[in-house]
């Protein structure tokens, strides 16, 4: 059984192949309108956001991830060749799955096939490929005037401003979120980013990991996108950011505070602004309501996913021995991210921006 996985959206498909230790990683795309290509530079900008080996909270693994891109029968072919691969980190481990790995759910699937090589198709370098497509689809929302804006909103209890700290027509945070980006620690308050990192950096030094969550919201999109029940937008960002290996959660607007509220407290009430413009006085919902987009111009739409602690840890844990079938402690080699929510920020860009441009050339077509 070949280990690739396969996304079917309404006009879009991707195929991400590869291994963290492969030769070469990287993803076909078929769908893209004729006339679309990538622009070499934005995908650069993208892939320099995430990539490792730049500081502390990062693995120091260095990859250059410099993006070749071809056309092969009619689909564009976007790939990375792997330049500092070390299987041989990964021998110890061969029969001693690691605790909250893929590793032996793996082996379930694929059998003597399954790579135990860093995770294989499993590991977080996986979402170079992802990126890839992302960087195409972020391109075109651009030009439709829609832009996606992630921040780090938490890391170990250390909390940066958010979305809903502000009123929903607040232009200042719109300002500043956009200013991301061009940040190396991806937060609005610096007060925050410097709090994170020490967090970060306490349990690097304890040989170990933090978790955290990050907040997005898209500004300028249409409204009408998306449908009910199965067509809903939620559903179709969630599944493709729950592509993401790191991810274990995601919530819309409030999210489960909303579970916690009653009907009056939680709804979200329509207003006229000074210009004249329809708004939300509030934005519980996360700008989807019925599963369809309410218009950037009314609000924009808003979610949070939740990252897991990177599970590759320094410290000694309790594992088994397979082969031997007897309890072992397993201690953990290689390079690994103390934090990878800084570095997943424009993943989940890239994510959502897939899941919003396809629906949009449905809606096109």
């Amino acid at each position: 059984m070949s280990m690739k996985s396969l996304y079917k959206g309404e006009v879009l498909s991707l195929e991400i192949y590869g291994e963290s230790h492969s030769p070469t990683i990287g993803v076909y795309i078929e769908g893209l309108p004729e006339g679309v290509s990538p622009d070499v530079e934005n995908t650069r900008e993208l892939m320099a956001r995430r990539a490792p080996g730049k500081n502390k909270w990062s693995t120091p693994r260095q990859e250059k991830d410099e993006v070749i891109f071809e056309k092969e029968d009619g689909r564009l072919h976007g790939y990375i060749i792997n330049s500092n691969t070390k299987p041989k980190d990964y021998a110890s481990i061969m029969n001693k799955p690691r605790p909250s790995h893929a590793d032996y759910t793996a082996g379930l699937k694929y059998g003597s096939e399954a790579s135990k090589s860093g995770g294989g198709i499993f590991s977080g370098r996986m979402t170079a490929p992802l990126c890839i497509a992302g960087s195409i689809a972020l391109q075109q929302l651009a030009e439709r005037g829609i832009t996606i804006c992630s921040h780090v909103k938490e890391i170990a209890g250390e909390k940066d401003d958010s979305y809903f700290d502000h009123a929903p027509l607040d232009e200042t945070f719109e300002e500043e979120l956009r200013m991301v980006k061009e940040k190396e620690f991806p937060t609005i308050s610096d007060e925050a980013a410097e709090n994170m990192k020490e967090r970060i950096e306490e349990a690097r030094m304890d040989q170990d990991s933090v978790g955290g969550i990050i907040e997005t919201v898209v500004y300028g999109i249409e409204g009408g996108l998306g449908g009910p029940l199965f067509d809903g937008l939620e559903g179709k960002i969630a599944q493709i950011v729950y592509a993401v290996p790191a991810v274990k959660g995601i919530e819309f607007g409030n999210g489960f505070e909303a579970a916690g509220l009653r009907g009056s407290e939680n709804n979200d009430s329509f207003i006229f602004d000074g210009k004249g413009d329809l708004k939300l006085r509030t934005n519980r919902s996360g700008g989807i309501q019925g599963g369809i987009t309410l218009g950037g111009s009314v609000a924009p739409v808003v979610f949070d996913c939740a990252i897991k602690p990177t599970p590759s840890i320094g410290r000694e844990q309790d594992t088994v021995d397979l082969k031997e079938k007897k309890n072992t402690k397993l201690q953990i080699e290689g390079r690994h991210d103390p934090c990878i929510v800084p570095r997943a920020v424009p993943v989940i860009e890239a994510a959502t921006a897939i899941a919003i441009y396809d629906l949009l050339l449905s809606k096109e077509r």
